[in-house]
């Protein structure tokens, strides 16, 4: 969870014409599943694709973050650019000490990935609904962990088979102090 302190600030609202004061608060910020179903509910179409998001849209999903209740949709208006840039630092984080070896088993699949095809990760995988609250980089880490987990084990190459096999009867060999 990522805490922001607001001041009280005043901006201008190019909409209306008018200045527009904004109380301090501070608020909670939760960038998760809940969030991202939030967001493509409403802009129908995916947060995670490749598409550059307008400030328009990149202002909802932040908003989509706050859990607080009862917050004023001004409120981001008056966020400054460097919680901003805090907020799509803390977006970016792994939130995890989990790392992979194979990095290009990731970048294999094209699918679209939405909210809806991570729930059907979490069902498939039987991961508890109480993870879509989680950092969503944390519930996609967990998804791989668990996916690799439950992978079948890789069949061994015909030259691994011959070089183990080789070993093991070499050193039965070696064992029994026979020549074979």
């Amino acid at each position: 969870m990522l805490t922001i302190k607001i001041p009280d600030t005043e901006y201008y609202n190019e909409e209306t014409s008018q200045f527009v004061s904004v109380k301090e608060r501070t608020i909670d910020l939760e960038h998760s599943l809940v969030s991202l179903s939030k967001w493509e509910a409403k802009w129908c179409k995916p947060f995670l694709g490749k598409d550059q998001k307008t400030s328009e849209e990149v202002r909802d999903y932040i908003r989509c973050m706050i859990i607080d209740r009862n917050v004023p949709d001004n409120i981001l208006y008056a966020l400054s650019k460097q919680q901003e840039k805090q907020i799509a630092d803390y977006i970016d984080e792994k939130m995890t000490a989990t790392t992979f070896s194979d990095i290009s088993s990731a970048s294999k699949n094209r699918e679209v990935i939405t909210s809806e095809i991570i729930y059907y990760w979490m069902i498939s995988l039987n991961i508890p609904f109480e993870c879509q609250k989680w950092h969503l980089n944390r519930l996609l880490t967990l998804i791989r962990v668990c996916s690799i987990k439950n992978a079948p084990p890789k069949k061994m190459g015909r030259n691994s088979v011959l070089s183990r096999n080789a070993q093991i009867n070499a050193a039965r060999k070696k064992q029994l102090n026979t020549r074979g």
